[in-house]
């Protein structure tokens, strides 16, 4: 019973909806889960920790006391204190870790941590799918007034407490909102008390979930919590393109992935030569053109010329050294010359059989015929 509605066991303990045992793949379900690395260690019980995380709705999570020392499990429904009313959420965490979330949330161990009222009982479990049935047509019907009403807001969710006394709609906007004529509306409306979140473009994409264009769960709605910011500097770093469509996510920002190799590449980095100019030979002056930042091999192209040479980092600092000195060398691949080039030869024939490879592809691709004047067919 602790899954969603979609995938939830029925009466005679069939998987319903995704068919996966009750741990949708969508956001739900396993929406930020944590694995109890120390649920197979023996614990002094008296020596419990007596606060457990608790997960609601799209993945938040408190801590409330088990004051009562319920025998509960993760996964387990129960009914927690909240703000002029109780709700119900399920089990994500307890014993020592939780002890050690609360230290890396500055959370404090005192009297402001709520406390467990119960376990949730069958009769609660289905009063709170009854609430949660209420949600869609609320938050249709509150988009349309939204609408009627001229304000600047995305509304993008809507929860409603357990209790069915208090709903809290989640929205975002570029410009502070005046909503206190809107509150006055819903409240009347619906006959609940009305609480207005706004929320940031990242935190509404993790909400409303999805697939990347890496194919897999948004990481914003599985496990990502703390949003960095991410600057058209971390692409440059790693030597992307500044395309907005391909760098954006679907919140519209930066994608948070930029900032996972980030670190990696700045080591990289430290290899790699600064360029002032081109590099001076007696040949010409060559350009960089491309940097292979891992492979340490940066491709330089000279002016009259359409091939780009393959040169090491190790070989760029010796030109630059000899440049500042007022040294021309006879080629950028002189210490290759010496060397047999055969490691450059072998990158120089991989991307010329990737070049014949698409040609070939585009030969062999059949035309289209023409249905002109000229063509007795048509």
């Amino acid at each position: 019973m602790s899954g969603c509605s979609s995938c939830g066991t029925g009466k005679t303990g069939a998987v319903s909806g995704c068919q996966n045992n009750g741990g949708c793949l969508t956001g739900g379900c396993n929406k930020l889960n944590v694995f109890d690395w120390l649920s197979n260690m023996g614990m002094p019980q008296s020596e419990t920790f007596d606060i457990v995380e608790v997960r609601f709705k799209s993945g938040k999570k408190e801590f409330y006391r088990n004051q009562e020392r319920f025998d509960v499990v993760t996964g387990d429904a129960v009914i927690v204190d909240v703000p002029n009313g109780h709700h119900m959420g399920y089990v994500s965490l307890q014993g020592e870790l939780v002890r050690l979330q609360m230290q890396k949330k500055k959370i404090r161990n005192d009297q402001n941590v709520r406390k467990i009222y119960r376990k949730a009982n069958v009769r609660d479990l289905e009063k709170y799918q009854e609430v949660r049935k209420r949600e869609n047509p609320t938050l249709i019907r509150t988009r349309q007034i939204i609408k009627d009403m001229g304000l600047a807001m995305k509304l993008s969710d809507v929860e409603y407490q357990a209790d069915n006394s208090k709903a809290t709609f989640f929205y975002s906007a570029d410009e502070r909102v005046d909503f206190r004529e809107l509150i006055k509306v819903l409240a009347s409306e619906f006959k609940i008390r009305v609480e207005m979140r706004q929320i940031s473009l990242r935190q509404e994409a993790g909400r409303l979930g999805g697939i990347g264009s890496c194919g897999r769960e948004l990481c914003c709605a599985t496990w990502l919590t703390d949003f960095k910011s991410v600057t058209t500097a971390t692409a440059r770093y790693q030597n992307l393109s500044l395309n907005p469509s391909k760098l954006s996510g679907q919140c519209g920002r930066l994608k948070c992935c930029l900032n996972f190799e980030l670190d990696t590449y700045l080591g990289a980095l430290t290899d790699i030569p600064k360029l002032k100019g081109p590099l001076l030979t007696k040949k010409g002056a060559a350009k960089l053109q491309k940097t292979d930042i891992f492979r340490k091999i940066m491709w330089f192209g000279y002016e009259k010329e359409n091939s780009w040479h393959p040169v090491s980092s190790e070989r760029v600092k010796e030109i630059i050294d000899l440049n500042s000195k007022n040294v021309i060398p006879e080629t950028l691949e002189l210490n290759e010359v010496n060397n047999g080039k055969s490691h450059f030869a072998a990158i120089n024939k991989e991307l010329e059989r990737i070049d014949k490879k698409y040609r070939s592809k585009r030969r062999n691709k059949p035309r289209k015929k023409s249905r002109g004047r000229n063509n007795p067919n048509s």
